[in-house]
C-alpha cells in the first residue's frame, strides 16, 4: 500500500506552481515534463483558460490537425462562451466537423480574421506561415518535445513568452530528411524545441507533473524507471484500485495463459521459439491477433476508480501496437480472418498520445537478426510500453537480449551531441527482465 502519498495533492501542487510561473513569472518561457497519461492536455486548457480570464490574450500551438481540434473542443467544453478562434489550412478538409457546431469558435485560414480573439489554435506548420501581425503576449506549445527546432524558430516572432508542454520519454521529432550536418551543432533543426530552448536558456524554470492518471501501480513503476530516471513519478491509483478479469475460463492455449497473467499481475510475455524472421513474421502476427480474439471471446470487464461497476473491455478499448506500418497492415489482416473489427492497430508513432485498458505489442526486436538505432529508439519502446490502463501484453520471439548483447553500437560518436539516457539497449534490457517475470512460453501448432 502507498504511504505519504497522496497523487491527487502532489498533482495539484505541481500544477499550482506551474500555473503560477505562467501568470506571474517573468521568464521568457517555462517547460513541463509530463510523463504519460499525467494529464498534458488538461494542463493545456486550464492554463489557457486561466490567461484568457487574466486578460492575455494567447496562441497555441499544437503539432497536428487532431491535436489542435481536440483542444479546441476541450476548451468549448470548458467555457463554451469563450472566444476561440482555430486557424486552419486552405485544404478542403482542414478541420473536425464537429467544430461547426461550436457557436463560440470561429474558424478562417487567415489570422487577421481572428484577431482580438482570447484564444487563437492552430498547428506548427501553418502558424509559422503567418506574417505581419501584432505578436502575442502569450503562448502555450502542446506536444514540446515532438516539435522540432527548426518550427519553433519559425513560429518564435509571433509571441513574448511561452509554456511549452511536453513527455520527454516519447519519439523524438520527425525528420524526412537526413541531419546529420548539423549533429552537435547548437542550431541542429532536427532537435527538439525543448533541447535546444534550453540549451540556449538554461536558466528557464523547469517543472514536472509527478502523477500519471493512465498508467496502474504495476506499470509506473517500470516506465518511470526504464524511460524516466531523472523525472520519476507514480501512478495516481494504488494496487487493487483496478483489476482486469474475464467471464469465460482459460482454455489453457498461450494466448489464454497469457491474458490470465497479465490480468493478475498487469504484464504478460508471450513467447515463441526463437528464430529469425520476415519483419511481418507471420506466426508472431497470428499470436497478436489470437491474443485480442481470446480477450474479447472471454468476455473481459475492467474494474476501476472510473465507474463502480466494471465495465466490460470492448474492442474500441483494445490496441495492438507495431514498430513498422506493414506490421501493423499485417495484423489488421489477420484480425479480420477471425473477425475482429474496432481495435486500434498502429504504429508507435500514431498511438502516441492515446489511451486504452489493454494493449498487445508486437516486439520492435522479435524475431530479428540486428538491433538498429530505429529499433533500439528508447521513445519506441516508451509509447507501447505506456498507452494501458490495466495490462499490456508482449508478443516476442525468444532471444531477444542476446541480441541485445552481441549488438555493437555502430552509430558515430558525434561531439556536441547530448547522450540520450537511457539509451536504448539499456531500456530494453529493464522491460524484457521485468517481463520474464511474467513469460508465457508457447510453441503454435503448425496448421
Amino acid at each position: 500500500m502507498r504511504t505519504g502519498f497522496d497523487p491527487g495533492a502532489e498533482a495539484a501542487r505541481a500544477t499550482g506552481a506551474i500555473l503560477d510561473d505562467t501568470l506571474r513569472g517573468s521568464s521568457k518561457g517555462i517547460v513541463v515534463d509530463s510523463p504519460p497519461g499525467a494529464g498534458k492536455s488538461t494542463l493545456v486548457v486550464r492554463a489557457a483558460l486561466e490567461l484568457a480570464a487574466a486578460g492575455h490574450p494567447l496562441m497555441v500551438i499544437a503539432q497536428t490537425n487532431a491535436q489542435v481540434d481536440d483542444l479546441v473542443v476541450r476548451l468549448a467544453e470548458k467555457d463554451p462562451e469563450l472566444p476561440v478562434g482555430r486557424l486552419h489550412s486552405s485544404d478542403s478538409d482542414p478541420y473536425d466537423k464537429v467544430l461547426d457546431g461550436l457557436e463560440n469558435v470561429r474558424k478562417s485560414a487567415k489570422a487577421a480574421d481572428l484577431a482580438g480573439l482570447d484564444i487563437v489554435i492552430s498547428t506548427a506548420a501553418k502558424w509559422a506561415h503567418v506574417k505581419n501581425v501584432e505578436p502575442w503576449g502569450h503562448a502555450i506549445v502542446d506536444e514540446a518535445y515532438q516539435m522540432r527546432s527548426d518550427a519553433l524558430l519559425a513560429v518564435a516572432g509571433l509571441f513574448e513568452r511561452a509554456l511549452f508542454v511536453g513527455d520527454p520519454g516519447q519519439l523524438d521529432p520527425f525528420s524526412i530528411v537526413g541531419a546529420d550536418q548539423w549533429a552537435g551543432l547548437s542550431y541542429d533543426p532536427s532537435a527538439s524545441a525543448v533541447s535546444t530552448l534550453l540549451a540556449h536558456n538554461p536558466e528557464l524554470p523547469q517543472h514536472r507533473l509527478p502523477v500519471s492518471w493512465r498508467l496502474p501501480a504495476s506499470a509506473a513503476p517500470l516506465v518511470s524507471d526504464a524511460f524516466y530516471p531523472y523525472t520519476p513519478f507514480r501512478s495516481g491509483t494504488d494496487h487493487g484500485d483496478r483489476k482486469l478479469s474475464f467471464g469465460v475460463a482459460s482454455d489453457g492455449s498461450g494466448p489464454d495463459r497469457v491474458l490470465d497473467e497479465a490480468a493478475e499481475a498487469g504484464w504478460g510475455l508471450l513467447e515463441l521459439p526463437a528464430r529469425h524472421t520476415p519483419r511481418t513474421d507471420p506466426e508472431a502476427v497470428r499470436a497478436v491477433a489470437l491474443v485480442v480474439r481470446r480477450l474479447l471471446d472471454r468476455g473481459g470487464v475492467a474494474t476501476s476508480e472510473r465507474a463502480e461497476q466494471p465495465v466490460p473491455v470492448t474492442a474500441d478499448r483494445v490496441a495492438v501496437g507495431t514498430a513498422h506500418r506493414d506490421q501493423a497492415a499485417a495484423v489488421r489482416a489477420a484480425l479480420a480472418e477471425l473477425g475482429v473489427t474496432g481495435v486500434a492497430v498502429d504504429t508507435a508513432n500514431r498511438l502516441q498520445g492515446r489511451e486504452f485498458d489493454v494493449t498487445v505489442v508486437l516486439h520492435p526486436l522479435s524475431g530479428r537478426p540486428d538491433a538498429t538505432a530505429f529499433h533500439l529508439e528508447t521513445g519506441r519502446l516508451c509509447v507501447l510500453a505506456s498507452r494501458h490502463r490495466h495490462a499490456c501484453i508482449v508478443v516476442c520471439r525468444e532471444g531477444v537480449a542476446d541480441l541485445l548483447d552481441e549488438h555493437p553500437s555502430t552509430e558515430p560518436v558525434q561531439l556536441g551531441v547530448t547522450v540520450k539516457f537511457p539509451d536504448g539497449w539499456e531500456a530494453n534490457h529493464a522491460v524484457l527482465a521485468h517481463l520474464a517475470e511474467h513469460r508465457v512460453r508457447w510453441r503454435p501448432q503448425v496448421a
